[in-house]
C-alpha cells in the first residue's frame, strides 16, 4: 500500500490548480488568452493567484523531501506525519490567501517549510 506521504505528492501537486480554478472562477474568460483574466484580476481572485504561484514555488522542494525521506528510510509513520502536516498546513495557507489573513497565511506557510525540513533532519538521522 503507498503510503499518505507518497499520495501527498499528488495532493501537493493539485493544490495550484484548486488556486487558479479559484482565482478563474466567475471571471470572463477568453482560452485564446487564458493568462490574461490573472493580470487582471483584483481581491480575492488576484490572492487566488498568488496562493497558486506560491503553491508552485513549494512543491519542488516538498516533492525531494518526501523522496529524499523515501531513499534514506525514514519511517513511514514520520513520513506521514510531515505529510498531513504539509498538506494541511498548505490548505490552510491558500484558504488564508484568498481570505486575506497575512498573518495566518505565514503561519501556515511556516508549519508547512517546518514539515518539509523536518524530513530532511529526519533523512539526515536515517542516513547516520
Amino acid at each position: 500500500m503507498m503510503s499518505f506521504a507518497l499520495w501527498s505528492l499528488l495532493m501537493a501537486s493539485l493544490l495550484p490548480l484548486l488556486w487558479a480554478v479559484l482565482a478563474k472562477a466567475g471571471a470572463p474568460y477568453d482560452n485564446r488568452q487564458p493568462r490574461a483574466v490573472l493580470a487582471k484580476a483584483s481581491g480575492h481572485r488576484l490572492r487566488a493567484n498568488w496562493a497558486q504561484q506560491n503553491a508552485w514555488e513549494a512543491l519542488t522542494p516538498w516533492v525531494a523531501a518526501v523522496l529524499v525521506a523515501q531513499l534514506m528510510g525514514v519511517s513511514p509513520m514520520t513520513m506521514d506525519v510531515a505529510a498531513l502536516i504539509f498538506i494541511a498546513a498548505r490548505l490552510a495557507h491558500g484558504v488564508f490567501y484568498i481570505t486575506d489573513r497575512p498573518t495566518l497565511r505565514s503561519l501556515a506557510w511556516l508549519l508547512g517549510f517546518a514539515a518539509m525540513v523536518s524530513l530532511y533532519i529526519a533523512a539526515a538521522r536515517a542516513a547516520g
